[in-house]
């Protein structure tokens, strides 16, 4: 399978599990229309109009497109870490029960892992 070339940057965030600084990624106040898919394969993963400003600091949504995210106990064992289902790549972390929207989910997402059309 062919994946988009990552800079060192995005294989950090993406093969490594790291995360952006808040407030740093591209993504974060992004208001525009559109599809973010994943960085490395580009994977359909969340639309725009269910992304949500959440003033965490990383781009937030509150759906997914069906079948794109994975959803894997975290290895601190607490919060639950989401992937692209496709390629496994790092995205973020979904919170539950916060209510920022009627859907009560919050993934929280970094910029690096994202690409947006």
């Amino acid at each position: 399978m062919k994946w988009n070339k990552l800079n060192e940057y995005e294989k950090r965030i993406i093969l490594h599990k790291d995360t952006e600084p808040p407030f740093s990624g591209e993504y974060n106040i992004n208001k525009s229309k559109g599809l973010y898919v994943c960085k490395q394969c580009e994977t359909p993963l969340y639309k725009s109009d269910d992304k949500f400003d959440s003033h965490c600091g990383w781009p937030s949504f509150d759906d997914e497109i069906k079948g794109a995210i994975t959803r894997l106990t975290d290895a601190d064992g607490k919060r639950i870490e989401i992937v692209c289902s496709n390629c496994n790549g790092h995205l973020g972390h979904v919170f539950i029960g916060e209510g920022f929207t009627d859907k009560n989910t919050r993934h929280c997402v970094n910029s690096a892992s994202l690409k947006f059309i």
